[in-house]
């Protein structure tokens, strides 16, 4: 289960990083979701996946600056 909670989370932040569109509802909704997978994979991440998961955290911030 823990891999699989970072998995999806960096599956997610894949995804949104490069295949997003420029609707803005959608982006919102998606950034959500992300945020929220990253959340709950990083309870039970290994340290070196939580520093992953808060590189994803920085980029998804990132991105929500330039939209």
């Amino acid at each position: 289960m823990k891999n699989n909670l970072f998995e999806q989370a960096k599956e997610m932040m894949n995804n949104f990083t490069t295949h997003h569109n420029n609707e803005q509802n959608h982006v919102e909704h998606e950034k959500e979701a992300v945020r929220k997978a990253i959340q709950a994979a990083y309870n039970d991440a290994t340290p070196e996946q939580k520093t992953q998961l808060q590189h994803f955290e920085q980029q998804l911030d990132e991105k929500i600056d330039l939209h």
